[in-house]
């Protein structure tokens, strides 16, 4: 019944009729537990209250899949305008940020354009940027353009996906370049030609990516709110002596803020995933598809007066 309903959100997730008609009512059916306003100066009170509890963030502008060039220049400004705000609020935070968005889905050129636009300004206000990463047809374009930005800019990271079986050849094959790389098991529905279908198959790849990862001494951000894996990872800190400064914990936000802030007293560095934005539809659904628990959040907001 879980993959039953696993399938059924990514569906949706990718619905672009959908999508559309959410933008209308706002951040209603749940959103609201994991998306933390429509705009910067939302995200930023939320960001405050975080760093005030010894938690740092990435903050996402929602928006995917833009196959237009004037709507992948608005999402570029609203990059280079939250790392405008994120620096002169002071806020310990980073951006997040899916290139399709930025156009990589038009041309290789008008994405890199825009991409070297957001990371000089991200150089020039001392913030960090992440490409996160999408489905797996644009796998491999991602991490060429990430190693090409990574040869220009120092204050760029990116994402590999567990449930891939290609991931463990793309961290020795990024390894070189001295990559901040968060590691997550994966969101999108995928063919099992390319991914691991069962999860038992994804949580032990994933394990073995930290591993790796951490092993060949490159900085790893965890995304994880699995207990076993939090604890693979202590396991892992102690046996090969690994310093706390060369890792960090990631969780989403609305997620299991209990443990975030537990970590947190026992000296680990976490970080939330903050999104923030009206085309919060496809980021919802994954939510609830990653965790079909979280569905009773989401029936609460939509009876809720």
């Amino acid at each position: 019944m879980e993959q039953v309903m696993r399938n059924f959100f990514l569906f949706l997730s990718n619905n672009k009729p959908l999508t559309k008609a959410a933008k209308k009512y706002g951040l209603r059916f749940g959103a609201s537990r994991f998306v933390a306003g429509v705009n910067i100066d939302n995200a930023a009170e939320k960001i405050k209250k975080l760093n005030d509890k010894g938690l740092v963030v990435t903050v996402d502008h929602l928006g995917e899949f833009i196959d237009n060039e004037k709507e992948a220049k608005e999402s570029v400004a609203e990059c280079v305008h939250a790392i405008k705000v994120i620096a002169d609020k002071g806020l310990k935070a980073e951006i997040s940020l899916k290139m399709t968005s930025m156009g990589l889905d038009i041309s290789t050129e008008f994405v890199m354009e825009n991409m070297r636009k957001i990371l000089e300004a991200g150089k020039r206000h001392n913030v960090t940027v992440t490409i996160d990463m999408e489905d797996y047809s644009r796998c491999e374009k991602t991490l060429s353009i990430y190693k090409t930005l990574k040869s220009e800019f120092d204050n760029v990271g990116t994402v590999v996906q567990a449930y891939l079986y290609r991931v463990e050849a793309d961290l020795e094959d990024l390894k070189s370049c001295n990559p901040y790389l968060r590691l997550v098991k994966g969101a999108y529905k995928e063919s099992p030609e390319v991914a691991f279908p069962d999860k038992k198959d994804v949580d032990e790849n994933y394990k073995k990516i930290i591993e790796q990862n951490l092993l060949y001494g490159n900085y790893t951000a965890i995304a994880t709110h699995d207990d076993s894996i939090i604890a693979y990872t202590k396991e892992l800190e102690k046996e090969h002596r690994i310093p706390r400064e060369q890792f960090e914990f990631q969780m989403l936000y609305g997620i299991r803020n209990e443990l975030q802030e537990r970590l947190v007293k026992e000296g680990y560095k976490v970080r939330v995933y903050m999104p923030y934005g009206d085309d919060w539809f496809g980021y919802n659904m994954r939510r609830l598809a990653e965790r079909p628990a979280n569905v009773a959040f989401v029936l609460k907001g939509i009876f809720k007066k």
